[in-house]
């Protein structure tokens, strides 16, 4: 039996992110319960050359309604990146998740061979369907996820493995 792109794209960023969210759900409870500022815990980074929270989350979610609509054949829709809060990056990522979930599975058929030209200040890249998914997408996805959930822990949130990986 063969896997799609529709079955490969899909279920894995719907459940990265909705793994993500229970992480900063999480984030934004240790934020309550230590009386922390609001905006203190999504501008935090990893180290000063790195993304904030905030920017991790966008990126996750820019790669994932990307990929999604790329594969499908349409333009990717675009967020405005103003998100400041845990309440305001939970409502990115419940829509990407609600976006991505909208796509038919029809609508990657043939999309392993589909030409993706990615805009860069580096100069364009050019993949096919399947590389830019599993390539590019899925590993930078689960780096942005991964990165957020290190911030948090940096910070004493309490979570562990199961947290990122989610149940089963």
């Amino acid at each position: 039996m063969s896997l799609s792109l529709y079955h490969a794209c899909v279920p894995t960023l719907t459940r990265a992110l909705e793994n993500l969210i229970a992480v900063l759900d999480k984030g934004a409870a240790h934020a309550e319960a230590r009386k922390l500022d609001p905006l203190v815990l999504p501008g935090a980074r990893l180290f000063p050359d790195m993304f904030p929270l905030t920017r991790q989350v966008q990126i996750a979610t820019d790669m994932s309604k990307g990929a999604v609509a790329r594969l499908a054949g349409v333009e990717p829709e675009r967020y405005e990146d103003t998100e400041q809060t845990f309440a305001e990056l939970v409502a990115r990522v419940e829509k990407t998740v609600t976006l991505i979930r909208g796509f038919e599975p029809a609508r990657f058929e043939g999309s392993e061979l589909r030409d993706i030209v990615l805009k860069s200040p580096r100069g364009d890249r050019h993949f096919k369907g399947q590389a830019y998914l599993l390539d590019f997408v899925l590993p930078n996805v689960f780096f942005h996820c991964t990165t957020a959930y290190n911030i948090l822990r940096h910070n004493g949130v309490e979570l562990s493995k199961q947290d990122f990986l989610g149940s089963f």
